[in-house]
């Protein structure tokens, strides 16, 4: 692993995993995120995406892993029961969530998610050494010497932005969230302010957001707006929408990149799309 800050793309898609050639270039995935620094490894999220990193990474054990969970709904955590690593008992995956209220717990959640009838076998599956930690949305992380800042986002039933810290530099993870129209919400501009990389739920258009209003995103305008308030050098369009195919997408970054023209410091783009695959070192 790399020492430098550094994050990989393993499932971008929001609320459901598509499949099918009109999704081949961004990717089917739901959202799962990869970020190495200091030695260490945290993933975030674990839609559809942490099946295939799970694949990669059950060839490395033994395995010391952090999960830290923007929320509990289904395409977040969907791919949590395909993840290798998790069947293998040299390895240890600690699991982390900010969103939930009592009588909730991460473990409770994961629990009633491997259950009949919806489920064949019980959490009990899991070989590796787990375990289950609830903090509150606010509450600053430390996993070994890469910090993390955290802050509540708009979502139904709760959702984490996090905000993480290694060598001077900063990635932000900002999904999912919904703004309000003609105002920029402060808490996450304040947690992004001057990041190099903010990664944004931009599951519609401006156009697009009236129909959806309530469901708890945002739009990829939105995130050009929240980035430009706040400071941020790269700016990533995330949790793309089923409906958005790629040639849909490929208008998105066209648009996009006249609002946000130019390169940072680092040579990124000052907007990118997100795809499967993606690496971005700030």
């Amino acid at each position: 692993m790399a020492e430098g800050l550094k994050v990989r793309f393993w499932g971008v898609r929001g609320s459901i995993s598509c499949s099918g050639a009109e999704y081949a270039r961004y990717g089917g995935n739901t959202s799962c995120l990869e970020v190495s620094a200091g030695g260490r490894r945290l993933i975030f999220d674990a839609g559809t995406g942490i099946r295939p990193l799970g694949l990669e990474l059950a060839r490395l054990a033994p395995l010391d892993i952090d999960i830290y969970f923007t929320h509990t709904h289904l395409d977040h955590l969907s791919g949590l029961t395909f993840f290798a690593p998790l069947f293998d008992a040299r390895n240890s995956v600690r699991m982390w969530a900010g969103h939930l209220e009592a009588p909730y717990t991460l473990k409770k959640v994961v629990s009633n998610l491997m259950q009949a009838p919806i489920y064949p076998v019980t959490l009990d599956i899991f070989k590796a050494q787990v375990k289950f930690t609830e903090f509150k949305a606010g509450d600053p992380l430390l996993c070994g010497t890469v910090t993390m800042l955290t802050a509540p986002l708009n979502h139904p039933n709760g959702a984490t932005g996090y905000r993480i810290e290694h060598d001077g530099k900063a990635i932000c993870y900002i999904t999912d969230t919904e703004h309000r129209p003609g105002e920029r919400d402060k808490t996450i501009v304040e947690l992004c302010r001057g990041a190099d990389v903010m990664i944004y739920d931009s599951s519609y258009t401006d156009a697009e957001y009236e129909r959806y209003k309530g469901w708890g995103h945002s739009t990829w305008q939105e995130g050009v707006r929240v980035a430009d308030a706040a400071g941020v050098g790269t700016l990533v369009i995330f949790h793309h929408d089923p409906s958005h195919n790629d040639a849909f997408m490929d208008d998105v970054a066209r648009e996009a990149a006249a609002l946000r023209r130019g390169t940072v410091a680092s040579g990124l783009p000052r907007v990118i799309v997100a795809h499967e695959g993606l690496t971005l070192v700030p």
